[in-house]
């Protein structure tokens, strides 16, 4: 019972690193722009998160500055995409090597630092039950809000004006255009939203998950985020379930090694990478699903002139 609450625990705080990315990356795809640049601002976000609590000792400015660096970025990105009309999937792929390199150059100094110890957070009252709690009620503030990020989506999406205007602009950015709103203006304020929830999600990797810096610690999960809208065709609750999917297979391994069950550790490494390829597999066998719950206008661009 106690490994099971233990793995429950593990597999939310594993599954709110991809949450928060990918219901970021969704907020980028539902008005029609694919970034493929994740991996580099969680990367960039988690060098900054780490770098803002190493000088500062405040976790809660690490997610602010976390946030502001990936924005920043995406808005360099949504200029080039949205503006330039740059190829959507040529830029994400440059923005996430630029992320890549960046990071491991100024976070060189940072490799030493160790960052002050968090209390272990819980819920009160709740957070006392022999199982329960242990499993659902004693993790950082960032899960449970992660959890209110996806149901406020999904509000914003099917119950106001503001999503409705979202998902045109995603759906036929002409029409939305004839109706006089700024197609261009959304999407690039979509991009930043969704890049800073990219930088959130990195400074959460390198502040509260693993709270240390190292070269590359986000280790695909930028990837695995991006995969995941696809699984979720483009849908918040989906993504939520989703995420915790993955993060269930990414800390099954290390549960498994200390069963010592005898698998090895090369394999249990990839199960996560495996298990994206393998669901991404097979959710391509119906095509017509995905391209029926899918923006029509995702990944091309839009010229109000043309």
């Amino acid at each position: 019972m106690d490994a099971a609450a233990l793995l429950i625990a593990a597999t939310l705080n594993a599954g709110t690193v991809l949450a928060i990315a990918a219901l970021g990356l969704l907020i980028n795809e539902k008005v029609g722009v694919v970034n493929l640049g994740a991996e580099g601002l969680m990367l960039c976000g988690a060098l900054a998160g780490f770098a803002t609590v190493v000088h500062l000792g405040v976790h809660p400015l690490g997610f602010v500055a976390g946030m502001a660096v990936a924005a920043l970025l995406s808005l360099l990105f949504g200029w080039l995409v949205i503006y330039l009309n740059t190829n959507q999937y040529a830029t994400g792929l440059a923005l996430s090597l630029f992320g890549a390199g960046l990071s491991a150059f100024a976070g060189q100094p940072y490799t030493q630092h160790k960052l002050p110890e968090l209390v272990t957070p819980h819920v009160p009252w709740l957070g006392d039950w022999p199982w329960v709690g242990v499993a659902l009620f004693r993790h950082h503030a960032l899960v449970y809000a992660t959890v209110a990020l996806a149901l406020g989506l999904i509000w914003l999406y099917d119950r106001t004006r503001t999503g409705l205007v979202l998902r045109a602009v995603g759906e036929s950015p002409e029409s939305a255009h004839a109706l006089g709103y700024p197609v261009r203006r959304i999407r690039l304020l979509a991009v930043v939203v969704g890049g800073a929830l990219c930088g959130l999600a990195g400074a959460y990797v390198s502040t509260v998950y693993t709270p240390l810096w190292v070269e590359g610690m986000i280790a695909g999960k930028g990837w695995i985020a991006l995969a995941l809208t696809t699984f979720a065709t483009w849908r918040p609750a989906r993504v939520l379930l989703g995420a915790y999917l993955f993060g269930g297979v990414t800390m099954l391994q290390f549960h498994l090694q200390g069963m010592g069950v005898q698998v090895p550790s090369q394999f249990l490494t990839m199960m996560p990478y495996l298990a994206t390829v393998v669901v991404l597999v097979l959710i391509s066998r119906s095509p017509q699903w995905i391209r029926m719950h899918m923006p029509q206008s995702l990944g091309r661009p839009f010229d109000p002139g043309g």
